[in-house]
């Protein structure tokens, strides 16, 4: 039987030697010097609920390709978007949530774009963000730290799962709570980098069922390593 490895204190010092460690695995990453559009990622996360990339993506791309721009799908019936974006389930629901928030986002910006998000402090982007239905903690997040380069850190069901099981986090830390807890331990600069790679971590090694310790490079100081039973 493996032996049992402490858990590691979840200090600043052991997530640095994990960036570092992941770095070297997966690479750098530098984000792109044109940033996303913030309100055509807002859209992506309500496609992208309960489908996967592929679907989220050919139902984004349909929906730009019938509509010329934001105005027009504001303009539209709920049927016609909800035709547009089928390909990526839950059709009814997410043209309903895209035209309430397209409608709201008009009346608060008095234009169909987001570009003032960028400019606020961290705590207003995220406020902001938060007053949409639909827009939880990890949503207003990828938008802070992707689009407008704001210390956000996102967690999705990956980095919730391998930050548990590195002992970074409690077991019962919920989703939400995750992201002050992790925002508050990983230094402001390896937001970008650490959440790409701890993405790639999970994806491809630290799964959910069947783990890869032994091809996982974190494996000599995780406290989980060879411990999972499939």
């Amino acid at each position: 039987m493996a032996k049992i490895k402490p858990a590691p204190e979840p200090n600043r010092g052991f997530v640095r030697y994990l960036d570092q460690r992941l770095k070297k695995e997966f690479g750098d990453r530098v984000p792109p010097e044109k940033r996303p559009d913030p309100l055509d990622t807002l859209i992506l996360t309500v496609l992208s609920q309960h489908t996967n990339d592929r679907n989220r993506d050919r139902a984004f791309a349909e929906l730009k390709r019938r509509f010329a721009s934001w105005e027009r799908v504001t303009a539209s019936p709920p049927q016609e978007i909800e035709d547009a974006i089928r390909v990526g389930g839950l059709a009814r629901q997410k043209s309903e949530r895209i035209k309430e928030m397209l409608e709201e986002i008009q009346r608060r910006e008095g234009k169909l774009e987001l570009g003032r998000l960028c400019s606020l402090a961290v705590s207003e982007a995220r406020e902001y963000l938060l007053s949409f239905k639909g827009v939880g903690e990890k949503t207003a997040a990828l938008v802070m730290l992707f689009c407008c380069g704001l210390p956000a850190f996102p967690v999705d069901t990956h980095i919730l799962r391998v930050t548990k099981r590195l002992g970074l986090i409690p077991e019962q830390t919920t989703a939400d709570q995750a992201h002050r807890r992790l925002e508050a331990l990983v230094p402001e600069p390896a937001y970008y980098r650490f959440h790409l790679n701890l993405i790639e971590l999970g994806r491809h090694f630290c799964k959910a069922r069947k783990p890869d310790c032994v091809g996982c490079c974190l494996n000599a100081k995780c406290p989980k390593a060879f411990r999972i039973k499939p």
